[in-house]
């Protein structure tokens, strides 16, 4: 007990130590010092304990005052909200008599007025990329665009005005399928400059300026220069409708009829490739075998000259056979033949042949060349086909067989490299032919003069 009375005596000291440090006031040194702060703390505690009763209190009061203001303004939207809700409502009713009146009124009209809206859509779809469009401008696209609109949000019907204009651009569209209009222009350039040009257009099928044909953008409005002009009969046939008057009459021109903003048929001939190109879809096997051709049939051409010169020479010198020449073969021979007249027969023999065998390299000389290409082009193209081949198949093996155009690339060197092979073979195999045919007309010349002697000496 009396260990008890002490342990409260020391928490009590603890207590009003830790108090005194807290209220900044001294610790207390005796009980009756204790006793007092211990008082004076209570006393403290319960003032600030009524001061926040009072508070909270006052508080509660003001948020009640503050639920009761929404409570009452809640129910005051309800209220409107109930009102408006009725407002639709009658509203709703109106518009439905409104519009049964107004189907009721119009009648058959309701089915006019669809297909009118249907053929202003249609109508403004082909103004936007046809090439009259350049010409009489976006404006007329514009108003269908607005009519259509119009016909298709609201209950607002077209105007008489506004009937006859759709009728007025439609005739004018038809009206300028059958014509030819001249008129300036600006028009972009292949390198996205733009210039100012003196546009004729044909019907709703071309458009040319000078030599050039020219292509509707539609997103921009404007002509543009074909990035690629088709051939030069076509292009001429272009300068001449640019270049032509009142005074000139009728002209030749190359038209596309096929459709009516540039046609199908146009753009097939911008797309075939040139023949530089075609030949560059043979690759380096291509150029080989076009080099090796060239020079063969200039070489041939060459030779062909040569024999041709020599023949010549050999048809003079048979005219005078009394005086030989050591200009050509046949006098050459000739002058052999007068050299050994009076050998031994055998002994003439022999030195004729061995002339003609002299004479006849230099007349066959590169004669053999000009074959070995004419047989060797083809197996050329061959191997360029193989190559070709083996390509197409490396891209099937990649990329499969679903985009034909992976596989043209293979498949145009195969063919083109065929074609390049005949295309060299042909030719020197007739270029051959006769290169052997001259050369042998002269060597015959020199063997039938040969004989000729021999049978003179003989007699």
């Amino acid at each position: 007990m009396k260990l008890l009375k002490i342990l409260l005596f020391s928490l009590l000291i603890f207590s009003s130590y830790i108090f005194a440090q807290e209220a900044d006031v001294e610790a207390p040194t005796n009980l009756d010092k204790l006793l007092e702060l211990v008082k004076e703390g209570k006393s403290k505690e319960q003032s600030e304990n009524t001061k926040r009763e009072e508070e909270f209190k006052a508080a509660r009061d003001q948020q009640d005052q503050i639920l009761k203001a929404e409570q009452r303004e809640l129910a005051r939207q309800e209220r409107i909200a109930d009102q408006l809700e009725e407002e639709f409502r009658k509203n709703q009713e109106k518009l439905r008599i409104a519009e049964e009146a107004y189907l009721k009124q119009l009648g058959s009209l309701n089915e006019l007025f669809g297909h009118m809206q249907s053929i202003t859509t249609d109508s403004r779809v082909t103004f936007e990329s046809s090439l009259t469009a350049a010409e009489f401008g976006k404006e007329r696209e514009k108003f269908l665009g607005d009519l259509t609109q119009k016909m298709g949000e609201s209950t607002e019907l077209p105007t008489i005005e506004e009937i006859e204009r759709v009728w007025y651009e439609i005739m004018r569209e038809m009206k300028a399928t059958g014509e030819v209009s001249r008129f300036t222009a600006t028009v972009i350039n292949v390198d996205g400059t733009q210039t100012e040009c003196d546009v004729v257009r044909i019907g709703v099928y071309n458009a040319v300026c000078g030599n050039n044909y020219l292509e509707y953008v539609p997103t921009k409005g404007q002509y543009q220069f074909l990035a690629r002009q088709p051939a030069g009969r076509y292009t001429s046939s272009a300068g001449r409708v640019s270049n032509a008057d009142a005074s000139n009459g009728y002209v030749s021109f190359s038209v596309d009829p096929s459709g009516p903003s540039g046609g199908a048929l146009l753009a097939n001939l911008v797309q075939n490739p040139s023949l530089g190109e075609r030949i560059n879809q043979g690759g380096i096997i291509g150029y080989i075998i076009l080099a090796i051709g060239g020079i063969t049939l200039l070489f041939a051409i060459y030779k062909y000259v040569m024999l041709w010169m020599m023949g010549r020479e050999v048809a003079e010198q048979q005219k005078n056979l009394g005086s030989p020449k050591e200009n050509n073969p046949l006098g050459r021979v000739l002058k052999v033949g007068e050299s050994y007249m009076k050998e031994n027969i055998d002994r003439l023999e022999l030195k004729l042949a061995e002339e003609i065998m002299k004479e006849r390299p230099p007349i066959e000389r590169g004669i053999s060349f000009v074959k070995i290409v004419s047989v060797v082009a083809p197996l050329a193209g061959l191997l360029g086909t193989v190559t070709g081949m083996i390509v197409t198949f490396q891209q099937i093996t990649l990329f499969g067989t679903g985009d034909p155009k992976i596989m043209a690339g293979g498949i145009s060197q195969a063919l083109v490299t065929t074609v390049l092979g005949l295309v060299v073979a042909i030719p020197t195999t007739l270029a051959h032919s006769f290169l052997q045919s001259s050369a042998r007309s002269v060597v015959d010349v020199l063997e039938e003069q040969a004989t000729g002697i021999v049978a003179e000496k003989a007699k």
